[in-house]
């Protein structure tokens, strides 16, 4: 078999069920976790100068942990009260959970997409006379202000904090049959850090559109591209392609 070790470019999963840690038991692979982006916070002065004033809105549209804690923490740094009547407009399931940690849920109103912003689209169509806002990082799906566009809302973007590469200086090589990315500032990060990595027979696979276009636009050969429509998740893509790769003489 060609793949053996694979470096994904996310923290490590602390679940032991993992699909990761299945996929690695099935395949004897070696499997290695490590972030190559973090994120970094706006100071609530540097935001001031915006001129975004948060309680000129009357509903927040969060699409991710990181934009639940990053409002909040905004908030108590600039001292806001969010007001009782604020509404949340949560990407999923999962994010309308974690606002939990922040607000009395059975006091506010929150609303639920399924999983993908195109869904909670539809849910925001249904009130369209709210003033949104968006707290986001400085690198955003544009299909996230395309669809707001086109459903005629009133709505700000708002940087709430910053998405930049990690520092992988100890990191002497990159001696991986495989590397997995999940956003374009993953791809950053491997050009930043490694800028001398040559891919020859690396396969580099990519969560996403996105992140597939930077792999290319950075000039590297993109094997993997997940999800597809028989492995919707990034591990069934792949064993997949593992599966591929091991019939290959």
């Amino acid at each position: 078999m060609k793949i053996k070790r694979i470096l994904v470019s996310q923290p490590a999963p602390t679940d032991e069920k993992s699909p990761y840690h299945e996929l690695a038991r099935k395949f004897g692979l070696k499997l290695d976790f490590r972030p190559f982006i973090k994120v970094e916070p706006v100071a609530g002065q540097d935001f001031r100068q915006e001129r975004i004033s948060i309680l000129d809105h009357t509903a927040i549209v969060l699409t991710s942990r990181n934009a639940v804690d990053h409002f909040f923490r905004m908030c108590k740094e600039l001292r806001i009260t969010v007001p009782e009547s604020m509404k949340y407009f949560c990407i999923s399931e999962s994010v309308a959970y974690y606002v939990q940690k922040y607000i009395v849920y059975r006091k506010r109103k929150v609303f639920i997409g399924r999983q993908s912003f195109g869904e909670l689209i539809d849910v925001i169509k249904k009130h369209k006379d709210e003033k949104y806002l968006v707290p986001c990082s400085d690198i955003q799906k544009a299909e996230i202000p395309e669809l707001l566009d086109k459903v005629g809302v009133k709505y700000t973007n708002a940087v709430f904090y910053r998405t930049v590469a990690s520092d992988l200086s100890d990191m002497k090589s990159l001696d991986y049959d495989m590397l997995v990315f999940f956003s374009p500032g993953g791809i950053e990060s491997l050009r930043k850090n490694f800028p001398d990595f040559k891919q020859n027979g690396v396969f580099i696979a990519a969560f996403g559109p996105t992140t597939a276009k930077a792999v290319v636009d950075n000039g590297y050969r993109l094997d993997l591209q997940a999800p597809l429509p028989e492995a919707p998740s990034m591990t069934g893509a792949m064993e997949l392609f593992i599966k591929r790769e091991a019939k290959k003489k």
